[in-house]
């Protein structure tokens, strides 16, 4: 392993306990600087954190061993494309307050039971195993692997870490959501204890979600040639 596999896991390790310390601390934090001071202070250390590791990972995503080729196969590009943007719309349900994350509207915690939620109760760790997938699968790398394993163990910890701060919030409403709903995407509608409904996936966010997609398809070769810029 090259120093940068080393230094991107060191960088996951960093924003993984901002990410979830802060998340955990929300309650506290909260009762002291208010719902919307502490939202803008999670984002002021989230946020750079997050930019840091992007652009680490696009300087150095073809580092190490490469252990596959396969962009030059036909059907790879299509399959990863689509798998890319079908994660996000699994990443989709912040979309949905957008004004609480700004901190324009007073921040919440929220239940969910609907959309997409239906199909899985994390969906946020469900588009971040296909996004690792599709990239891991189209660029090849120890490097990308590592990344993604390191990606994939945040976002398992958020699982638990997610259900564990909203028993403590909900207490049994929580656990009725739970029995109602499944961690491994359709499993509780197999199981029939969950129905999708259609008309809950019809919103504004999902067009939203659908734009961001192609401006980031779009935008992806600015990004690259942006990130190449930096020197590290």
């Amino acid at each position: 392993m090259s120093n940068s596999h080393l230094i991107i896991l060191g960088l996951l390790l960093l924003f993984a306990i901002a990410h979830s310390g802060l998340a955990a601390l929300r309650p506290k934090g909260e009762k002291i600087l208010g719902p919307r001071l502490y939202r803008i202070g999670f984002a002021l250390v989230s946020l750079p954190l997050a930019v840091i590791l992007i652009i680490y990972f696009f300087n150095h995503r073809y580092d190490g061993v490469q252990l596959w080729q396969l962009q030059g196969v036909p059907a790879v590009q299509p399959i990863v494309w689509i798998l890319s943007a079908i994660s996000f719309f699994f990443l989709y349900p912040a979309t949905f307050n957008l004004l609480e994350i700004a901190a324009v509207a007073k921040p919440e915690v929220h239940l969910y039971e609907t959309g997409i939620v239906r199909i899985c109760r994390h969906p946020q760790m469900v588009g971040q195993v296909i996004w690792c997938i599709a990239h891991t699968l189209w660029i090849g790398t120890s490097f990308t692997l590592v990344t993604s394993l390191g990606l994939v163990l945040h976002h398992l910890f958020g699982v638990w870490h997610g259900d564990r701060r909203l028993g403590a919030r909900y207490g049994e409403a929580f656990e009725a959501v739970k029995a109602r709903t499944s961690i491994v995407p359709f499993l509780a509608i197999a199981q029939g204890r969950q129905t999708l409904e259609w008309k809950e996936f019809i919103r504004p966010a999902y067009l939203g979600v659908t734009g961001f997609i192609a401006l980031l398809w779009w935008a992806h070769p600015l990004l690259l040639r942006a990130t190449a810029s930096v020197p590290w």
